[in-house]
């Protein structure tokens, strides 16, 4: 625990203060990745390997946007920051300890953007959501990632959304889901989704109790390589079950 206060204590003043509430989420993941490292290896390489191939043959590479950098274990970013000229990582908040790996490596071509991805506030002013929208904006730009980012936005619309209750369109979850994919479609560049959509609850002997659809009922593009996401092998949440998540990636 003295790691985790450290880190959030190092990571308050740098983060702005709408996004500082945050903060806690990034660091209990920061946590459990570090916990869980041995079983998320696979689905980290997965994720990598996807976005690889999806960078694959380009002729140009001038700039690389990534939606839900995050802790940056599941994006080659040695090699996104090697091969294009500007790379620019985009979250709700950006660790201390992922600004100074970032610093200790020494790179002057990559960029730090807060910023809430969702479309949220936008659905509930009364727009029509465009959380992409931003992107048409960004000079250059050549490849988009959206980095196991889409389920951690249909979890956080639908705790807003349950706040909100009757204040917010009863599909909101669901078309911020859909807005996120569309926004991704739209793009003129070449872009990879990665991004798990069901989880299961399956106890000692294999027996699944529980399942559930991350995307609520949205489908996302054809995948080109779909794995298996240990989240919660035994012993994390509970000694008599571990929670799977299934992970697919396109572009």
């Amino acid at each position: 625990m003295i790691a985790e206060a450290l880190l959030y204590a190092a990571t308050l003043p740098l983060t702005g203060k709408p996004h500082r509430k945050f903060i806690r989420y990034s660091v209990n993941l920061w946590s459990r990745a570090g916990r869980c490292a041995k079983d998320w290896a696979g689905h980290e390489e997965m994720s990598r390997d996807a976005i690889r191939a999806a960078a694959a043959g380009l002729r140009q590479k001038r700039t690389a946007v990534v939606l839900g950098s995050g802790l940056l274990r599941d994006v080659p970013i040695e090699e996104l920051a090697r091969s294009f000229d500007t790379v620019v990582l985009i979250d709700l908040v950006h660790l201390a300890s992922v600004r100074l790996w970032l610093t200790a490596k020494g790179y002057r071509n990559i960029r730090l953007i807060e910023r809430d991805l969702s479309g949220y506030d936008e659905l509930a002013a009364g727009g029509e959501p465009e959380p992409l929208g931003f992107l048409r904006s960004v000079p250059y730009l050549d490849f988009v990632v959206s980095a196991n980012l889409l389920s951690q936005i249909g979890r956080g619309v639908k705790r807003r959304h349950e706040a909100d209750a009757g204040r917010m369109p009863e599909d909101t979850v669901e078309r911020l889901i859909g807005a996120h994919l569309d926004g991704l479609s739209g793009l003129a560049c070449r872009h990879c989704l990665v991004t798990d959509i069901s989880y299961a609850v399956i106890d000692r002997n294999g027996k699944t109790h529980e399942e559930a659809d991350l995307l609520h009922g949205v489908s996302p593009p054809p995948a080109k390589a779909a794995w298996t996401w240990p989240v919660a092998p035994l012993g994390e949440e509970s000694r008599d079950y571990r929670i799977e998540h299934r992970v697919v990636a396109a572009w």
